[in-house]
């Protein structure tokens, strides 16, 4: 397995730059979203310009999303250099993760309500799907923290270790 690590590295590091790339471009769409949006010389309706505010705001959202991951990905797979495995390290690596995703939903469940006041009623129930679903993944969420923090008390050294390991991530 020692041998396939350099590997896997490689296939993280590139993992995690695909990500960080796309979070760029997310961003400089975003940016030019709001800027088109402002539309200084326009004369489009606030409600349009509100509508495509919202819009960059949500792929601001989404680039978060995907910066957090590639971040997510060096921190725990390249420099901690160790595998997921104990009950406080999984906990914190998918509340990270989760975070960000439940964040993201409910942003984007927002610019799906007020694109579908606008543009299409009809779509309103697709826009609330979403937030039921964000709802019910931070509800998951916070079930799994409760029911992880009990299996964390039976492994004290597992927190204490990865305690350690932040000091070592966040020195580098």
């Amino acid at each position: 397995m020692r041998v396939l690590t350099p590997l896997f590295n490689v296939i993280y590091g590139t993992i995690a730059a695909v990500f960080f790339i796309a979070s760029v471009t997310m961003v400089a769409m975003a940016v030019w979203q709001l800027w088109d949006a402002i539309g200084l010389g326009s004369n489009r309706a606030i409600v349009l310009r509100a509508a495509g505010a919202i819009e960059g705001i949500g792929l601001l959202a989404v680039a978060l999303m995907a910066l957090e991951i590639s971040q997510t990905v060096i921190e725990e797979e390249i420099l901690r250099r160790v595998h997921v495995s104990a009950p406080t390290r999984v906990r914190r690596y998918i509340s990270r993760f989760l975070v960000v995703v439940v964040v993201a939903l409910s942003i984007e469940s927002l610019v799906g309500v007020v694109q579908s006041l606008h543009e299409d009623p009809a779509h309103l129930p697709h826009a609330a799907a979403v937030s039921v679903g964000a709802a019910l993944l931070l509800a998951a969420w916070g079930l799994f923290v409760k029911l992880n923090r009990s299996v964390e008390e039976l492994e004290p050294e597992g927190v204490e270790e990865a305690r350690r390991e932040d000091s070592k991530v966040s020195e580098q």
